[in-house]
């Protein structure tokens, strides 16, 4: 006698073979994505293999995709720097949105790995990536005069029962700068 899960089940399913599964949405845009990189290195002079490519390919192809963004970046010396909604058109670039190279960059560092590649020689998850990201992100809000602004963290039981010596310390940057 089968089972309630059994029931239902074709002929085909119960011999082994299963039909294909459709990737998710997610897992369809990291593999266009991981082919779209792999295709930039391959059209470099010389051919770059994965094998030696480096963050500063990675920065490259980040700089290189530019040319296809959609998100006006006004630059410091426009007269709408700064101004979220400009009343006129303006000559300033187009670029990639900082929150597309940021969720570009995580799919790459999966597929990286998922694709053979070391956590430890992964070159989309170096640092240089992280700072450049930033540096986009800092910029574009500047450019539209929309400061980015980090979220505060809930305290914690110790910081809120007064557990260091001095509260004025926790906002200060560990690098010597706010």
């Amino acid at each position: 006698m089968s089972s309630p899960r059994d029931r239902g089940k074709s002929s085909m399913e119960s011999s082994g073979s299963e039909p294909p599964v459709t990737p998710s949405r997610y897992e369809s845009q990291k593999r266009r994505d991981w082919n779209t990189f792999g295709q930039y290195l391959r059209n470099q002079r010389p051919p770059l293999p994965m094998s030696h490519c480096n963050c500063n390919h990675v920065l490259d192809f980040l700089r290189y995709l530019d040319q296809f963004g959609k998100t006006k970046v006004h630059v410091p010396g426009c007269m709408f720097y700064g101004q979220p909604e400009p009343p006129a058109p303006c000559t300033c670039p187009l670029r990639q949105a900082w929150g597309s190279l940021d969720a570009l960059i995580g799919r790459l560092r999966a597929a990286y790995e998922e694709n053979g590649g070391s956590p430890e020689t992964n070159p989309f998850a170096s640092g240089a990536i992280r700072v450049y990201l930033r540096v986009v992100r800092e910029c574009q809000a500047k450019a539209r005069g929309i400061p980015f602004k980090k979220k505060k963290k809930k305290p914690t039981t110790t910081e809120m029962g007064g557990g260091r010596e001095d509260s004025s310390s926790s906002s200060a940057s560990p690098f010597g700068f706010s």
